[in-house]
Parts: structure tokens; C-alpha cells; sequence
């Protein structure tokens, strides 16, 4: 693969605070010479691990990019052993437009890895968090959210990783994180995801999910912001103090296919059950509505397993396909 065309002032390797831009270089009609700026920061002292912390993999997902974007303020850096990569709005013009993908190329960043340093706006971003800057970290965070069409319960996401030592390590750092709760999850194998790619490249890697619905709660920021200073405390990058004790919770996991409920026709998903709540198999998981046809009867979508209502559609208006729940069990593991 050729070279990155991204180009940024940030020095990687010198001591302080830094804040800027990442510029990828655009041609648009209304900026022949222009320019994507991606907001970054650096903060390095000391000795100790570099961890990467990325927001907005998604343009509609909050909590995380206002956890990043209060660490770029606030933290001193004299308070840092190692050094930090900060990029609250990764996926810059998603997160300008509010949407989940990007409204130049109408790419899912996270579907993106290892990306193409040739390719469209989002897969040049892609390859230079794949190619640059995981080569640069110990551990990543990428922090998530439900976006605009989910709702999910607030948790640390563990990415499996094939060698038990590096897979120990990840489980370690999501416990540390000390969620409400905390989910294997593998997208059904996909590997074309930012924690996956990160898995590849032998990092310490902890993903969240962070409520959603297309705003902004403050039990998500809460969550978000002590999960992370918890993880970066575990890691030795920020004093631990007296070293808090993490509660032996139990894992979770999307089992495979039959954890997701899909829309079976088009209408208004009326979800029947809450956000955590026990569900059982062929239980209904709420009822599609066809309001432009009120004198047909609603068609039922039943969950496929038993378990725990992990995440729900936000929107009522649904599509065939849609995703309208999702169930997770405990960890086979």
C-alpha cells in the first residue's frame, strides 16, 4: 500500500500538551486545495504505555467525544506517565453532519479497516489510524455509542482476540473499566472493524456502547468518564492512588445470529420489554405496526434466545431488516 497524504503539525514524540489537526487533503468543487481538518491532541510525559483514545468512529454517537474533549482540556499533563493520542471526532465529517456515516463517500468507518491510503475520505482516515498511529500504541479505546437508531445498555465491549495472553489482557482492562456491564462481542466476525484491526495489531484494546438514542445522557458521559480514568489508571498512565477494587462481574455475550431480532415487515416497532429485562425464546420482542392500514393486525417480532434485552431500536419507524432488539447471555468462556 502507498503512503498516507494526512499531514499534521503534532509532533508524536515531544513532551507537554499539544492540540491541532490532522489534515487530509480534499478537492471538493467549492476548495480545490482544501482540506478535512481531524482534531487531535498529544499529551506525553514521562515513561509509560502510549494509549489511543478515538470518539466519533461514527458521527452520531456523543458521550465519548465529550469525555475526550474534557481530558484535552482539563488534564494536566505533569499528571500523565506515558502518553496519550486524542481524537474526539475521528470520523470528522460524520460527526459534523451528525450521522452515523460519512456524508461525502457514505462509508461506516467501522466497516472500513485496514482502510486504503488511495481510496475515499473515510477509508484515507482508516488507514491512518490502522497504519500510523496503532503502530504508535500500547492500548486503544474507542468509545461508542447507540448512535441514532439504538438504544443500548451502558458497557465496556471485549473484541475476542485468538492468543489467550493478549485475550487475558483485554478482558483485564474491560473489568477495569467497571461498567454497569461488560460484552463479548465480535460484530458475527466482521473483521473490518476499529477493535478488531486493533486486536491484529497486538494492542490492549477496550470498545464501549454508551446508551444512544441520538443524544446525549449523563449516566453515559458519567459512565464513559470514570471508565476511562479507570482504565488509564490500570495501565499506570494516571496515578491509581489507592488501587480501586473492580467487582468480579459477570461477562456477557451476543450468542451469534439468534441474539438479534429483526423487523419482519416494514411499519412502527413497538419495543415490549425495557433495557436490561430477562426475555425468553419465541417471547415476543414488541409488535410492528401498520398505521397507514389500521384494520390489519400488527405482526409479532419473538426473540430467538433467552437472556438479557441488551439493546432495543430508538426509532418507531422501522424497515424489513431493521435491527429491533438484542439479546445477550452470559459468556460461554
Amino acid at each position: 500500500m502507498g503512503q498516507t497524504t494526512i499531514h499534521s503539525a503534532i509532533d508524536y514524540d515531544r513532551d507537554g500538551k499539544q492540540v491541532g489537526y490532522l489534515y487530509l487533503p480534499q478537492s471538493p468543487h467549492e476548495d480545490a486545495w482544501g482540506s478535512i481538518p481531524i482534531p487531535i491532541a498529544v499529551i506525553k510525559h514521562g515513561s509509560g504505555p502510549t494509549v489511543l483514545i478515538t470518539g466519533g468512529n461514527h458521527g452520531d454517537e456523543y458521550e465519548g467525544p465529550i469525555t475526550i474533549a474534557r481530558m484535552i482540556r482539563e488534564l494536566d499533563p505533569g499528571a500523565v506517565q506515558g502518553r496519550l493520542i486524542l481524537l474526539p471526532s475521528l470520523n470528522q465529517p460524520a460527526a459534523r453532519a451528525g450521522r452515523r456515516l460519512s456524508p461525502i463517500d457514505g462509508k461506516n468507518f467501522n466497516r472500513c479497516f485496514p482502510g486504503n491510503p488511495e481510496g475515499t475520505a473515510t477509508e484515507q482516515i482508516v488507514f491512518y489510524l490502522d497504519h500510523v498511529l496503532f503502530p504508535l500504541a500500547d492500548a486503544f479505546m474507542d468509545l461508542h455509542s447507540g448512535g441514532s437508531s439504538l438504544q443500548i445498555l451502558p458497557s465496556a465491549i471485549i473484541e475476542p482476540a485468538p492468543d489467550p495472553a493478549h485475550a487475558g489482557r483485554i478482558v483485564t482492562a474491560a473489568r477495569a473499566f467497571d461498567a454497569p456491564t461488560t460484552v463479548v462481542l465480535n460484530n458475527l466476525g466482521d473483521p473490518r472493524t476499529s477493535t478488531a484491526a486493533a486486536v491484529r495489531a497486538g494492542l490492549t484494546v477496550v470498545g464501549t456502547e454508551l446508551t444512544g438514542g441520538g443524544g446525549v445522557t449523563r449516566e453515559g458521559v458519567r459512565v464513559c468518564e470514570r471508565g476511562v480514568g479507570n482504565v488509564l489508571r490500570h495501565l499506570d498512565v494516571l496515578d491509581a492512588g489507592e488501587a480501586p477494587a473492580f467487582p468480579d462481574k459477570p461477562l456477557y455475550e451476543i450468542p451469534g445470529a439468534k441474539g438479534y431480532v429483526y423487523a419482519p415487515a416494514d411499519g412502527v416497532f413497538e419495543a415490549w420489554h425495557d433495557l436490561g429485562d430477562a426475555v425468553e425464546e419465541g417471547q415476543p420482542a414488541g409488535a410492528i405496526h401498520f398505521l397507514d392500514d389500521p384494520g390489519r393486525p400488527p405482526e409479532i417480532a419473538r426473540f430467538a434466545c433467552s437472556g438479557r434485552l441488551y439493546s432495543r431500536r430508538s426509532p418507531g419507524h422501522t424497515v424489513r431488516g431493521h435491527c429491533v432488539s438484542v439479546v445477550i447471555t452470559e459468556h460461554s468462556g
